[in-house]
């Protein structure tokens, strides 16, 4: 049998018309005015059980597996990157691990899309070293006071709360275990607004519009001890052992915004016209398009496996880094090919495909540069 039952095609058909009635018209309007996504959107998602498909039943969600959840994110993406990307702000595995009466107020409404987080992890000076963190939390009483700098917060206005990474063991303790030492801390807030003793603005960047990522600081910003999300000193542990589906998601993010970039070439190679006949009748652009679509096909059915694999679950770290890896300069290369066979009109605001080629270059960035994803292959290959 193959991966995809009569189940998964449903739940991908519903994601792409979602798309194609939604999210695509959406995002051609409001991409170009670096405009944000609706909260009306978000909603709409939420009813359709897009935030919930990975949560279990028992939590009020589908109980479906990575492998459902990267196919409504390809198609989401393949309207709008940061649409699909909205969809891992619900993640409930860290809320699960907080005391019972906060794990049973906001599980449920993660579910649905009504209680979204934005990550701070990365700081000014640290990248892909997260043993690096400097940011700190130091105990005083049953609070913990939250001091330093964080950087590329995606969405940190719009959520309702931020899981932020500190430093709650100095490094000097654990010199042989640097990554020892991090605890992980939910700080909920006012959606569209920032926590209290916390301050920051909006990085200018290239793509990835339709939401804000903020440069932050925490001068004083208190928590409660209950919201230290896993045990303490042991956040980068937590972090490390869930990596596979986060790299699977930015293959299927990758995978989506190449397949909007091939529709669009494909159907502007047969509406342009130049020598007397459309341009799709050229072999130079039918090879390229035959190409870019075995380079997507190839990358999807990589991403298939890779999916079943973790949801059989076993670990498949070489298995994810090769996915993320492949789909991610995939990506580039294909949006690339296709803003090329739009000429000087894929370089305007007039097609998409400007959005997608700046999108798709950001995923060889986030969940892990390209280089790092080699340096764990070749790990797993030739030994560390």
């Amino acid at each position: 049998m193959g991966y995809m039952t009569e189940e998964r095609q449903m739940i991908k058909d519903t994601a792409a018309e979602f798309t194609n009635n939604v999210v695509l018209p959406l995002a051609n309007e409001l991409d170009p005015q670096k405009g944000m996504i609706p909260r009306s959107v978000i909603e709409q998602m939420g009813e359709l059980g897009f935030f919930g498909i990975k949560a279990a039943e028992e939590h009020g969600g589908s109980g479906l597996g990575c492998f459902e959840y990267c196919l409504i994110a390809e198609e989401l993406c393949r309207g709008w990157m940061s649409v699909g990307s909205i969809i891992a702000r619900s993640e409930i595995k860290g809320l699960l691990t907080l005391p019972e009466e906060h794990r049973d107020r906001l599980v449920p409404r993660a579910v649905t899309g009504d209680f979204l987080l934005s990550a701070a992890l990365s700081e000014p000076d640290v990248g892909s070293d997260l043993s690096g963190i400097k940011c700190r939390a130091e105990q005083d009483g049953d609070y913990y006071v939250i001091n330093g700098s964080k950087y590329w917060v995606t969405y940190a206005d719009g959520s309702d709360a931020i899981m932020v990474i500190t430093r709650t063991t100095p490094k000097e303790e654990n010199p042989d275990k640097p990554y020892l030492g991090l605890s992980a801390f939910l700080i909920e807030k006012p959606r569209g607004e920032l926590p209290e003793g916390c301050s920051g603005s909006p990085i200018p960047k290239i793509g990835y519009y339709g939401w804000n990522t903020f440069e932050l600081s925490f001068d004083n910003c208190r928590v409660h001890k209950d919201f230290m999300i896993g045990e303490k000193d042991m956040a980068f542990m937590m972090l490390a052992s869930g990596l596979e589906i986060p790299r699977a998601h930015t293959a299927a993010r990758s995978i989506g915004a190449a397949q909007g970039a091939l529709d669009c070439a494909i159907q502007y190679a047969q509406d342009r016209v130049q020598f007397g006949r459309p341009i799709a009748k050229f072999q130079d652009i039918r090879f390229k398009i035959a190409n870019m679509a075995t380079e997507i096909e190839a990358a999807r059915q990589l991403m298939y496996s890779v999916c079943d694999k973790i949801d059989s679950g076993g670990r498949c770290d070489k298995e994810a880094a090769m996915v993320k890896y492949y789909a991610a300069e995939m990506a580039e290369r294909v949006t690339s090919d296709a803003l090329q066979i739009l000429g000087g009109a894929g370089y305007t605001h007039h097609f998409p495909v400007e959005r997608y080629w700046r999108d798709a270059r950001l995923t060889k960035i986030f969940e892990g540069t390209s280089e790092i994803q080699k340096r764990i292959i070749s790990d797993h290959l030739l030994g560390k």
